[in-house]
């Protein structure tokens, strides 16, 4: 669990101005939440081009116009945060509910939704919401539910199924749940910091949320940063923010970094990136040093994935394994295993049942091109040089 010591702002705080607060000491902090209707929602998230702050980082106002004008079935909170580099949404959970409850909340009455429901796989999360809800009379259900922390349950669709008593995997058919979500009905879902930022929005507007950040897109985002680094956590910062402030102001050692967690990318330099949508939309900054073995680090991660499949699709079942044999080869210097990873990362994209098999992809390919130089030492033979320390979290590894 993160402690107030793994908390920081980079200029003014928004999302951790009021954390660890009860309903009282949280109006106080950030005043009444306006009653705004739905058209005022839209035009406050059109003015600052809100998007979505889970991995796909849609534009808010165009999934609250997808919606239909009557017959909202329920706003849904996605607080499977199942990755696990980040931390930023079980943070709000755990130590600001109250704010992320008066997005969704706030957003329902507009809508006329007579439901909100909150996914949750995190105990302390899930025991915190529950709480903050005893304080509350937000003449609503508002329900929250446990799902399963499997990396493909945090997907929009495979939440809904979990939410409906089904398999928390995502089905074949790629329906927005604008149209069919809950019980088949129109329904508005978005992550956790949405919901946190759709609140701030609403008290401030337009023009007092656009008091920083980018123009482009104003406001403030959270970040999670992990790795090699002195000072982890969770840091929220104006969007736009370069990405080596960032990294002084957490101690990060030199070397690589993975934006975006594992489906992300890594770069090979740092300096000119500012942290923006789409490119750091999942809010994870991940350093890797320059002590451990990045191809080492890589297949641990690459194992993980394969463990994580949904089990429903051949490129999600069959290429991520063969994947990990891989670079498992490469790793040990068989340059077979180099013309199989490239071949194999090729079939996988566009394919799959879901986003996993494409985001793992991307995650290992992007590996081989920045580590271009540590595969051609593997592949003479002679190796990096350096022990695995296991610097990626990779849950039921090593660390």
């Amino acid at each position: 669990m993160i402690t107030v010591d793994d908390t920081r702002a980079i200029g003014e705080a928004r999302l951790l101005a009021g954390l660890d607060q009860d309903l009282r000491h949280h109006l106080l902090t950030y005043g009444p939440l306006p009653q705004l209707t739905r058209e005022d929602y839209v035009q406050l998230c059109e003015a600052v081009g809100l998007r979505g702050r889970g991995g796909a980082a849609f534009p808010v106002a165009l999934k609250l116009q997808d919606l239909p004008a009557r017959g909202v079935e329920a706003v849904v909170v996605n607080g499977s945060e199942s990755e696990p580099v980040s931390r930023k949404d079980r943070l709000l959970l755990t130590r600001s509910p109250h704010l992320v409850l008066d997005g969704a909340v706030g957003l329902a009455h507009a809508l006329r939704a007579p439901h909100v429901l909150i996914g949750v796989h995190d105990a302390a999360a899930a025991t915190s919401l529950r709480e903050a809800l005893m304080e509350r009379d937000d003449h609503l259900a508002i329900e929250v539910r446990d799902t399963p922390g499997r990396f493909v349950a945090g997907e929009a669709r495979a939440l809904l199924s979990a939410l409906e008593g089904r398999a928390a995997v995502p089905p074949g058919r790629r329906v927005l749940p604008t149209r069919s979500g809950i019980h088949r009905r129109p329904t508005f879902l978005s992550n956790v910091e949405t919901f946190a930022q759709l609140a701030v929005l609403a008290r401030l507007g337009s023009r007092g949320f656009s008091s920083t950040g980018l123009i482009s897109e104003p406001g403030t985002q959270l970040l999670t940063i992990d790795g090699a680094v002195q000072r982890p956590g969770v840091i929220e910062t104006p969007t736009g923010v370069p990405l080596d402030t960032v990294l002084q102001y957490a101690g990060a050692e030199p070397g690589p970094v993975l934006l975006g967690g594992y489906h992300g990318r890594w770069l090979p330099r740092t300096d000119g990136v500012t942290l923006q949508r789409p490119e750091v939309s999942a809010g994870i900054i991940l350093a890797l040093g320059s002590a451990t073995c990045p191809l080492g680090e890589v297949t641990r991660v690459a194992e993980w994935l394969r463990s994580q499949s949904a089990g429903q699709c051949g490129p999600c079942v069959f290429g991520l394994a063969a994947l990990v044999d891989d670079f498992a080869r490469l790793t040990i210097g068989d340059r077979q295993g180099w013309y199989d990873a490239q071949r194999h990362l090729g079939l996988i994209p566009g394919r799959g049942a879901c986003a996993h098999p494409d985001g793992a992809a991307r995650f290992l390919t992007s590996a081989l091109e920045v580590f271009d130089d540590d595969v051609r030492r593997h592949l003479s033979g002679q190796g990096c040089g350096r022990p695995v320390l296991g610097v990626l979290p990779a849950p039921g590894g090593t660390r």
